[in-house]
């Protein structure tokens, strides 16, 4: 079996992922493992995760369970966090440093500002992810005006209390089923305010044009990123939507003789928080398997970097 594999040349890390893992590096450096907690995974990607865990970094699920909190540092997760999470850390006199995606905190500010002038929030965005939940919690005020939907029959059952309303998207969504979305929210709602199209970050939407190049021109695309990474899952379900087969895998390990069985182009992308490192392995696993060549494909990756906060720069 013989097979050629295209790469996206547009893949993997995104600013806001490069600067969340280097928020946690360099916190690590400057006051050490021991005092170091991340509260959730700073980005959704069990190899990202493992890997600062390794250089002693300690990841919990609530601030209570940070021993001693007045003498420790507590990283706020790219995803973001609600101003309920904000204020019992500081009651906690946890040392607070966010390392929260500035495409999200933007979002955040939006959804303040609304909370502030009274108007209902409409978030279009998987119910339960931390993203929408670090945004919900940016609403202060009474909690039945923040309405969670995602698809077009969301926007059938939804009924809006006022005609004073906005609307925001999660960064890491589908374009084109967000625009369905959008489009039925606006038809419904006609006095609803919000973004032009969505709130999708522009690095979600560079990978998916990019994956959708893929999926034109192969028979089986892989996507590295872990299962609980939304942006890694809409990239495969964006290649299965082109009529392609396509598997999502946190690393090689995960690749079968079934999945490669008669293929004859391969593509390759990974999601926004995927290290280049597990790229490399996919690729080196694919060569061992019978891969003969390696081509980049579609638009170079643009850069762009966000600041570290202050007092890491």
């Amino acid at each position: 079996m013989s097979f050629k594999i295209l790469l996206a040349d547009t893949r993997g890390f995104c600013a806001g992922v490069e600067r969340a893992i280097a928020v946690v590096n360099r916190a690590l450096d400057k006051f050490g493992a021991e005092r170091v907690y991340v509260l959730h995974e700073v980005v959704h990607n069990k190899h990202v995760v493992a890997d600062l865990a390794a250089r002693g970094a300690h990841f919990v699920e609530s601030l209570d369970a940070i021993p001693e909190p007045a003498s420790k540092i507590v990283i706020f997760s790219a995803h973001g966090v609600g101003l309920d999470t904000i204020a019992k850390a500081h009651d906690l006199q946890l040392m607070v440093i966010d390392a929260t995606c500035p495409l999200v905190s933007r979002i955040h500010h939006k959804i303040a500002k609304a909370a502030a002038a009274h108007q209902e929030v409409v978030i279009i965005g998987h119910d339960g992810h931390q993203e929408v939940l670090g945004s919900v919690g940016q609403y202060d005020g009474p909690k039945d005006l923040v309405h969670v939907i995602l698809t077009p029959d969301d926007v059938e059952k939804l009924e809006l209390k006022t005609e004073q309303a906005i609307f925001a998207t999660q960064t890491t969504l589908s374009i084109e089923e967000t625009a369905k979305t959008v489009a039925a929210l606006k038809q419904k709602f006609p006095f609803i305010t919000g973004p032009k199209n969505d709130d999708t970050c522009f690095a979600t939407q560079h990978r998916q044009a990019a994956v959708k190049l893929l999926a034109q021109k192969c028979d089986l695309v892989i996507v590295a990123g872990s299962q609980n990474s939304s942006n890694s899952r809409r990239l495969s379900e964006v290649a299965q939507s082109e009529g392609v087969r396509s598997y999502l895998i946190d690393d090689s390990s995960a690749i079968t003789e079934d999945m490669l069985a008669g293929v004859k182009c391969v593509g390759v992308t990974a999601g926004a928080s995927v290290p280049e490192y597990i790229v490399t392995e996919i690729l080196d696993y694919l060569k061992t398997k019978g891969a003969e060549s390696v081509e980049a494909i579609g638009p170079s990756q643009k850069s762009g970097a966000f600041p570290l906060p202050e007092g890491l720069r």
